[in-house]
């Protein structure tokens, strides 16, 4: 029998750990990629299919609007029917999606291929670190979550300089045309060498599933309703019914052993802390990625070819710094690391906020490096943890909630960048560089929190039951 056909105890041997980690980093590079290329190419999309740029939004919120409301069901259906078939799925899918959206020719086809492509993505992006946990030993995760944590900073934050590149060279079909062949390797590659996982016992809960999307859905609707300036009845409206939906998810998984929207986890303390400190941090993330190139442009005259080269530095240091934070939270606590990275990237954001009247290139490298540095240096001991502090069978249920976590932050930092543009149109993006420090200086401390005793005896916990269960097996 193959050791791709059986599921591995701890970890899978060298070479297939290394293919298989490439499969989940290809996924990924597509998945978070084509979020972020797609706002780059949205005046040109409008203008070539002829289309107002209201309705063009829908191209970016369409795809958006996909993984929010499938990412916990998908999660909950990969600890069924096993990661790996979720996740080929969802490369098939969005690889396939991808082709519909090189070849669409009017807006609304080439919406509902992005809302496809959007589904691909959720199966992508809620179970890669599920995965990750059975691709590496234990002893390694940190490493292996280092690697994931990387290429998500790293890809969106090069995703509009990518797009701007392409589109230096071809037309808008190029951007959604180049997933095919990499999609293509990554399904050869995984088909091969991803972990079989054991499935779960019990059944796929369909009523929590769409309870689950009209929560997140319309929540992430609600919050960016709010950002662009809608009517406060409309808002209103919308965060009641997601908050109605929402109790009601709340109350059916109180009563399930492995519920779809992870209340079991939610009732470990050092998990919440962990859920919280990402979605903080990653609120801070995009109130500067959506900030900058209009801060750049609007207060210093920088042209779009040089702010894609000027922020560049941030994603050298995010690559630099996830890996080193793979390994040292195998030595050092991650409530430590995070806080001491989410403070270096206050420090880094608050020093873009405070660049002088005439920066020079110097001014602008090590300020963004610094940023990415900490940012880096927060992921990956934060990730582990969360992880980390599932049961296995679990794995899921942690990946689907980190995945929704991110989203959460991403979306509220940009629906304030929304705002502050719309009500300060001079300082507005200033203001948001704040916000962000804000928010990083929240998640720090709540990453601190971490080493208090509970927390501190949180993750002890953790780490007996992952003795345990490697004992057991």
């Amino acid at each position: 029998m193959s050791s791709a056909k059986i599921e591995h105890v701890d970890g899978l041997p060298q070479p297939q750990r290394n293919w298989a980690i490439l499969t989940i980093a290809l996924g990924l590079v597509m998945a978070v990629m084509d979020g972020a290329i797609a706002n780059v190419a949205l005046p040109t999309i409008a203008r070539d299919l002829d289309a107002s740029p209201a309705f063009s939004i829908w191209i970016v919120n369409g795809y958006q609007l996909a993984i929010t409301i499938s990412l916990l069901p998908l999660a909950s259906l990969g600890e069924i029917t096993g990661y790996r078939r979720v996740y080929l799925a969802g490369l098939l899918l969005f690889t396939l999606a991808s082709l519909f959206c090189a070849l669409a020719h009017t807006l609304p086809l080439l919406t509902v291929a992005r809302i496809v492509q959007g589904f691909g993505a959720a199966g992508i992006m809620s179970v890669n670190m599920a995965l990750v946990r059975y691709i590496y030993p234990r002893d390694l995760l940190g490493r292996g979550i280092g690697i994931n944590a990387m290429v998500v900073a790293v890809s969106a934050a090069v995703g509009p300089t990518v797009a701007a590149a392409i589109l230096a060279v071809g037309t808008w079909p190029y951007l959604f045309a180049v997933n095919i062949p990499l999609g293509i390797a990554a399904l050869a590659i995984g088909w091969r060498c991803l972990p079989h996982t054991l499935p779960a016992i019990h059944a796929f809960d369909w009523q929590s599933a769409a309870l689950s999307a009209v929560t997140f859905g319309l929540g992430i609707v609600a919050i960016d309703s709010a950002g662009h300036g809608e009517t406060f009845t409309t808002c209103l409206s919308e965060f009641g019914v997601a908050a109605v939906a929402g109790v009601l998810l709340v109350l059916r998984q109180t009563q399930m052993a492995s519920p779809l929207l992870p209340v079991d986890l939610l009732r470990i303390p050092i998990f919440v802390l962990s859920i919280a400190t990402s979605i903080a941090s990653f609120c801070a993330q995009m109130l500067a990625f959506v900030a900058l190139p209009f801060y750049l442009e609007s207060r210093f005259g920088y042209s779009a070819v040089q702010i894609g080269l000027l922020i560049t530095p941030w994603p050298i240091g995010v690559a630099f710094a996830a890996p080193l934070a793979g390994r040292l939270v195998e030595r050092y606590p991650a409530g430590l690391l995070g806080g001491i990275g989410l403070l270096l990237f206050a420090l880094g954001l608050g020093a873009l906020a405070l660049l002088p009247a005439e920066p020079r290139i110097a001014d602008l490298i090590w300020r963004m490096a610094l940023a990415g540095v900490g940012f880096g240096l927060f992921q990956t001991p934060n990730n582990r943890t969360m992880i980390a502090a599932a049961p296995r069978e679990r794995s899921g249920g942690a990946s689907g909630m980190l995945g929704t976590a991110r989203l959460l932050g991403q979306t509220t930092g940009a629906a304030l960048v929304s705002l502050f543009l719309a009500r300060y149109p001079l300082e507005g993006t200033r203001i948001s560089l704040f916000a962000g420090v804000g928010f990083a200086l929240l998640g720090a401390a709540l990453s601190m929190l971490r080493l208090s005793p509970a927390g501190a005896r949180g993750a002890e916990r953790v780490r007996v039951r992952e003795d345990q269960r490697l004992k057991g097996e």
